[in-house]
């Protein structure tokens, strides 16, 4: 790469040197032209087709090189050869050597600014990478606009060669033809000022708007389509209608209510959806119980004697579900009602842009926003139908603790609720098609975690697929093929952990013309819209990432865009998203890992703090883990930080903040962290990056200094 670019710069030199040498810059000018313009008609009669390609040749090369003449050589373009003959060549030689300037931007320049300025040119690179062409096209219709200028900084943007040629060639076409047409009359030409006059100007710059008019008729087209065949209310019932009181229906129906507009929250089942009552509160809770249990078995690490540990499971479950029914009233029909949300129960279905039915009573809405969530997927596997198997669902009703226990997927789900029933003294074993645990982290914390699990008696099988399922007296067993060859699991109790799936069944969106994708969440734009322009999805029916802080996040997006998309819409932010898996020790993420990097060819400089270094976390004995943090070669600028240990989802968060706001390693490196604390694991962490790039150059001069300060006076 390096000799590439080079290899250009020498071939820009030569050729500017060329220029400086034949003194292109006076030949160039109109004065010049005029002076030459019967030898020039002269040679061309004589010598017609060599003149053409010469002439195409130049143009090319005084376009690629930026030097400034080519309004001139457009003008001698209509005086040599005619309107249409100098506008084809112009055209071509025009859009040919802007090209090779945007490549040439693009080979020197583009990689030292992204790097540097890529957090601040995330938008424009965004802009770019969706509506590059339509930018372009407008800048090319208006003169105003340096054509050098546009050349040299398209060249750094998310622009493809090919279509930065054939836009610009028909972006120039309107202005091309005016400077051609204005040399056909270069006599009377006393400067290239006069060629473009202040009404021209106006009806290029009016010109330019043409492609954005035509998106915006587009979308009106599209979305009148998606309208069709339905009769709008004369009047609404509400200004929104939210279908699902999960995280993310909660959410928009907040909001709405907040800005002072008239929302419907419809709930089939109950208020607080799966996060509140089969997911992240029960599961939560299950794993403390499980955690005290562990403690309970260390209690000699800790300078106590041994701790019988005995589980009694039903009160475990029970206060589980104590600890749901101390958090229901933050999402209870009766505090969204007072906050001025109207609660319907029922099953809804979607039966025009505008209107829900409630079993069997219609309710209408200016926009509508799906939230109804996602659920356990079940796989097909023979056998499986005939067992009294368990989800993240319906593992709540437990009351007797399974002896064995089979669990199925070893994402976080599986993970966090294997290692939960086996500190409650269940025999686990874990079972995954994949290659290793946790599959979307680092090969090392899939290694790291796989250890503990090992340790604390969870048998666990990587690379094994299920086959299918048999009932037995007590219980039940899975045939498995793996590497060693197939193998018979028995068990008494089985959990499938390995997905889930959007729940869009029954809401009539096939009806409405409203796509899923393929991975069956509802299709939406970035503006978190359907095909039907006024029904939004949110949160797990949307997708792609199946979390309860982004279902809040993105039901933000939705609710305002809904509400107030006819003056302002917003795009959902993805540019920051952090998760955790809560097993002991917990996996906290937020942007790249190694694995991501390498995949999508980003480089990166890997800076490592161990745990086991950490005063608090010894103090604690949990000194096991690292702090594992990304950044751009030879900057503080953070891509991505993995942690696990002890509170790693809590401690992401400063990682999380830093890269949201474009804080650097120098700057956590540089604020106090309060002693000792698991937080100061960030400021190390900081502190081993800074130690890597000690410039040990001027420190031995610093050494030096300080050995001929100690001579003697």
């Amino acid at each position: 790469m390096r000799s590439k670019k080079i290899a250009i710069v020498l071939v820009l030199l030569l050729a500017v040197g060329a220029a400086v040498y034949f003194d292109a810059a006076a030949l160039l000018q109109l004065e010049e032209l005029k002076s030459r313009l019967e030898e020039l008609r002269r040679w061309y009669a004589a010598n017609p087709a060599l003149a053409g390609l010469v002439y195409f040749l130049v143009y090319v090369l005084v376009t690629a090189l930026s030097i400034p003449g080519a309004a001139v050589m457009t003008l001698a373009g209509g005086a040599l050869f005619g309107f249409w003959y100098a506008l084809l060549l112009v055209s071509f030689a025009s859009s040919l050597g802007a090209t090779l300037a945007f490549l040439v931007s693009r080979a020197l320049l583009r990689d030292w600014v992204q790097e540097r300025f890529g957090r601040q040119l995330r938008a424009v690179n965004e802009g770019f990478a969706r509506d590059g062409a339509f930018y372009l096209f407008s800048l090319r219709l208006v003169p105003l606009f340096p054509f050098v200028v546009i050349n040299l900084l398209m060249g750094l943007l998310p622009i493809r060669s090919w279509p930065y040629y054939w836009v610009s060639q028909l972006g120039m076409l309107p202005a091309t033809a005016v400077y051609v047409n204005a040399g056909t009359q270069l006599g009377q030409l006393e400067s290239t000022a006069g060629i473009v006059s202040a009404p021209l100007l106006i009806s290029f710059a009016l010109l330019a708007l043409f492609p954005f008019i035509a998106r915006a008729a587009l979308r009106h087209i599209k979305a009148r389509r998606g309208l069709a065949g339905y009769r709008r209310p004369r009047r609404f019932d509400n200004n929104l209608l939210v279908i699902g009181a999960g995280s993310a229906g909660l959410v928009a129906a907040l909001i709405a209510a907040t800005v002072k507009a008239r929302v419907t929250l419809v709930e089939r089942h109950r208020m607080g959806g799966d996060c509140l009552n089969t997911g992240c509160v029960p599961s939560k809770a299950l794993i403390r119980s499980a955690r005290m249990a562990q403690y309970a078995r260390r209690a000699q690490e800790f300078g106590l004697g041994p701790l019988p540990v005995e589980v009694d499971f039903p009160a475990v479950m029970q206060r589980v579900q104590g600890v749901v029914r101390s958090i229901e009233p933050h999402d209870s029909v009766e505090r969204f009602t007072a906050l001025g949300v109207n609660c319907v129960s029922g099953d809804a279905r979607i039966v025009s842009p505008w209107e829900v039915e409630v079993d069997g009573r219609r309710i209408s809405a200016r926009h509508i926003v799906i939230a109804s969530g996602a659920r356990p997927r079940v796989p097909d596997i023979p056998g499986l139908a005939q067992l009294d198997y368990l989800t993240s669902d319906s593992l709540w009703e437990l009351r007797e603790q399974p002896r064995r226990l089979l669990v199925l997927g070893a994402g976080p789900i599986g993970c966090e609720l294997a290692q939960a029933f086996a500190g409650l003294g269940s025999e686990v074993t874990l079972v995954t098609h994949a290659e290793r645990i946790l599959p979307r982290e680092d090969v090392e914390v899939s290694a790291h975690l796989l250890q503990v699990f090992r340790a604390r008696g969870v048998r666990v099988h990587t690379g094994c697929e299920p086959l299918r399922f048999e009932r037995r007296a007590a219980g039940g067993a899975c045939a498995c093929r793996d590497a060693d060859g197939e193998r018979l699991l028995e068990f008494d109790r089985v959990l499938l952990a390995v997905g889930r799936s959007a729940n869009v069944e029954d809401l009539g969106l096939e009806a409405l013309g409203i796509g899923l994708t393929d991975a069956g969440t509802v299709a939406v734009d970035e503006y978190l819209a359907t095909a039907v322009p006024t029904i939004y999805a949110c949160g797990d029916v949307a997708g792609p990432y199946l979390f309860t802080h982004m279902a809040s996040h993105q039901a933000w997006y939705a609710a305002v865009n809904a509400l107030f998309g006819g003056l302002r819409r917003f795009r959902v932010d993805y540019s920051v998203v952090p998760w955790a898996t809560f097993t002991d020790p917990e996996v906290a993420r937020v942007g790249l890992n190694e694995q991501e990097a390498a995949a999508r060819d980003i480089d990166c400089e890997v800076t490592r703090y161990e745990l086991g270094e950490l005063d608090r976390a010894l103090a604690d004995g949990e000194a096991e883990g690292f702090v594992k943090v990304l950044t751009a070669p030879g900057r503080d600028r953070i891509l991505g930080v993995t942690i696990v240990g002890y509170h790693a989802a809590e401690l992401i968060t400063e990682f999380v903040l830093a890269m949201k706001h474009g804080i650097g390693l120098n700057k956590i490196l540089g604020t106090i962290h309060i002693y000792p604390t698991l937080s100061e694991a960030n400021k190390f962490a900081a502190g081993e990056w800074r130690k890597a790039r000690a410039p040990e150059r001027l420190l031995a001069w610093v050494q030096r200094y300080h050995a001929w300060r100690r001579r003697d006076a």
